[in-house]
């Protein structure tokens, strides 16, 4: 159970560059599927523009003071979980665990220690939460949206599967 602990802790430390997928793969082959096509990858902060996303995307951005937050650990957990719906609704996810490096997100949505911040595809931020939320939750959220509303109107997935 420690070494599961310590292990998990290691991986979320690498959640900015992808390699936390790839580490779990290679300890755990049978974790690779073809149904994971498209991997939860969460873009690291500093290396995010906000307004990259304006009208393509939904942010999901997760701040926290470092990688070993236990609410941060836990938040990604939840996101990673429930990934495959969370990709039909664009949802992208940003990780920002260094207050020191004052990246631009962090200077535009200006987190207290742990923070979620959900925004919509026109740039305007929708939920701020201080604790981990589901990802049932968010997607509630989401589909809730406007514009979102619209894509289902259009045709648009609702889900892709259950967990």
């Amino acid at each position: 159970m420690i070494a599961r602990l310590v292990l998990g802790i290691a991986l979320i430390s690498f959640i900015g560059t992808g390699a936390a997928l790839h580490a779990q793969e290679a300890l755990d082959p049978a974790l690779t599927t073809e149904a994971d096509a498209s991997s939860f990858a969460p873009i690291s902060g500093a290396d995010a523009d906000l307004s990259q996303f304006v009208w393509k995307n939904r942010p999901v951005v997760v701040f926290a003071d470092s990688p070993f937050d236990p609410a941060f650990i836990e938040q990604m957990r939840l996101l990673e979980a429930r990934w495959p719906e969370l990709e039909i609704r664009d949802v992208v996810v940003i990780t920002d665990t260094d207050p020191a490096a004052a990246s631009s997100v962090r200077k535009t949505l200006r987190p207290r220690g742990f923070s979620l911040v959900l925004m919509t595809k026109d740039g305007m931020v929708s939920i701020r939460k201080p604790l981990p939320w589901d990802g049932r939750e968010i997607m509630r959220a989401i589909d809730k949206m406007p514009i979102r509303r619209e894509e289902i109107r259009n045709g648009a997935p609702v889900t892709v599967r259950s967990r």
